[in-house]
């Protein structure tokens, strides 16, 4: 059997990791277009640094939760048959035992040179940061993707959920695209569908099951259920 598992924030949240948009569409107090877009970074560069490298350092103060650690024992179990896809840019489902991520959104800990587009692990600030260690002379951005820009891997992506016999949702809203129409090509190819979220989300009516409750206590179930099957 082949498996693709989307994971959104929900999974997060559940250790920690604050959405950062605010009841009034602001992150921590910050318009979506001057701390997620590229003109907003064109235009003030060291407040979108900052941004993020606040949200670099918060990293250590989050653990995974038994929801990463499960689907880390997914891949183990499953190996090429699996695929593992986050819109999620913290690295929590690698300290929780997956060794395959998909990061369709970019990655926190990750810089991205805005001239040779080459992409450096980066763990401390970004905040005057030296040059781009490959090219030598390019800026630095946080290697996330913005609203605007084509999010990464989707080639991959899109192969494996033609492919799939199990699509699963975990922790998404169901709202944001492309990830949201992501069931809906499963489905067209003939895999069964699963949502697994805090509460029914914008599209749980695409999927053939939905399990509502925290992913912490339903993801281990399931993938015991899985595995024993």
């Amino acid at each position: 059997m082949k498996i693709v598992v989307l994971t959104g924030a929900g999974i997060s949240a559940e250790s920690g990791v604050p959405t950062f948009r605010d009841a009034d569409g602001l992150w921590e107090g910050h318009r979506v277009e001057d701390v997620a877009t590229p003109e907003g970074f064109a235009a003030d560069p060291a407040t979108v640094q900052r941004f993020y490298d606040d949200r670099r350092a918060a990293l250590a103060g989050v653990a995974p939760n038994p929801a990463h650690v499960a689907l880390a024992e997914l891949e183990k179990t499953f190996g090429d048959d699996f695929m593992l896809v986050t819109q999620n840019i913290d690295d929590l489902h690698e300290r929780g035992g997956s060794r395959r991520v998909v990061h369709m959104h970019g990655e926190l800990l990750s810089a991205l040179c805005v001239d040779c587009h080459r992409r450096s692990r980066w763990e401390g600030p970004l905040l005057g940061a030296a040059a781009c260690i490959h090219c030598q002379y390019g800026e630095l951005r946080p290697d996330v993707v913005w609203f605007g820009e084509m999010p990464y891997f989707m080639d991959d992506i899109f192969e494996a959920l033609s492919g799939c016999d199990l699509f699963v949702s975990i922790g998404t809203s169901g709202a944001v695209y492309p990830a949201a129409g992501f069931v809906q090509q499963a489905r067209a190819f003939g895999a069964r569908t699963l949502e697994i979220n805090l509460e029914p989300s914008e599209g749980t009516h695409f999927f053939h099951e939905a399990r509502h409750g925290r992913a912490g206590d339903l993801v281990p179930v399931w993938v015991g259920e899985l595995v024993r099957a």
